[in-house]
């Protein structure tokens, strides 16, 4: 999912404002502080075509003419350039090896060569380095209202301090609910192992768990899926942050500017990676796509999102360290970022 169309800092030239159509930068910049128009800038005129300049009549005296199959490549003729009560004046208005006068032969000058020249292509098989469009190389990294992306690894501890978390408070408030859905199936798999101790394969007249297994696995998954929209919205919502988060010192924002997410935004993050731990009953498909979701900044570039991220349009970046001999400049650039 790339980026929507609009006004930008430029990553290049944080000083100023451009507007980026989806696939590159369209159209001259325009000041940071400057309020942008509400669509894509007006296309820029055509060049005029330049006419070229007549060659000026020569200011300088008469001087000999050329001997006969003189050319510029072979040096000056003899008593070009003299003047009178002077000795040879050569020099660039006069001439020199190699070098043409302007009045040289049809097509040729100085910046655009001979007649069939071009500048060389360089060794075979180069190629100019590929870049992002207006920079000749690789593009800086974007850095959202001025602030650092997250790192992955900060990201993952980040997420498992509060998976820990989510998990403790499942052992006080689920654990009933665990400890009878492991009594209902605790006869199957003793009578499992018994068999597999013997060497027996065979599942014929194996004990079946009780018809209340299935309720309680969808209670355990009901609450566990609470439990961690409880603990994970709220604060999401007011700051960006979990515990997790605020451990390794990182936040969530909107792409669009740097303020709180608010709780819709907050809800529809969550909701991504959060609402399929109701489709573990299903064979932990649930699982599978929690682990997908949790794999895709590692194949995003380049605002490392994931699919959570990508649907509620939010960027996870560092939080500066703040001190007193040196105030944070988190503030320092305007409303805005970069694509």
């Amino acid at each position: 999912m790339s980026v929507q169309p609009g006004w930008y800092v430029d990553p290049a030239d944080t000083e100023t404002r451009r507007y980026w159509d989806g696939d590159g930068w369209l159209g001259a910049p325009i000041p940071v502080d400057a309020t942008p128009p509400d669509g894509p800038p007006p296309p820029e005129p055509p060049p005029a075509p330049v006419t070229p300049a007549e060659p000026a009549a020569s200011t300088t005296p008469a001087s000999a003419p050329p001997a006969p199959n003189w050319s510029p490549q072979q040096g000056p003729p003899p008593g070009y350039g003299q003047q009178p009560g002077h000795g040879p004046a050569w020099g660039p208005q006069a001439g020199s090896p190699g070098w043409g006068p302007q009045g040289g032969p049809p097509g040729w000058g100085p910046q655009g060569g001979p007649p069939g020249w071009a500048p060389p292509a360089g060794p075979p098989g180069w190629a100019p380095p590929a870049g992002h469009p207006g920079w000749p190389g690789r593009p800086p990294e974007p850095r959202p209202h001025g602030l650092r992306l997250a790192g992955y690894g900060r990201r993952f501890v980040a997420r498992l301090i509060d998976f820990g978390i989510v998990f403790a408070l499942n052992g006080v408030v689920n654990g009933w609910f665990v400890w009878r859905w492991v009594q209902e199936w605790a006869p199957y798999w003793q009578e499992v192992f018994r068999r597999a101790a013997r060497g027996d394969t065979s599942a014929d007249g194996l004990p079946m768990p009780g018809e209340q297994a299935g309720s309680l696995l969808v209670a355990i998954l009901l609450i566990a899926t609470a439990l961690w929209l409880a603990y994970e919205v709220p604060t999401m919502a007011s700051g960006g942050q979990t515990v997790g988060k605020r451990v390794m010192r990182i936040r969530a924002v909107p792409m669009a500017a740097d303020e709180p997410l608010g709780v819709r935004r907050a809800l529809s993050r969550w909701s991504t990676l959060g609402l399929p731990t109701l489709l573990w009953y299903c064979v932990g498909l649930g699982l599978v796509l929690q682990l997908v979701d949790a794999l895709s900044p590692l194949f995003d570039h380049p605002l490392r999102q994931a699919l959570h991220d990508k649907r509620a349009q939010t960027v996870v970046v560092e939080v500066p360290y703040r001190t007193e001999s040196a105030p944070s400049n988190d503030r320092d650039q305007p409303p805005g970022d970069t694509p």
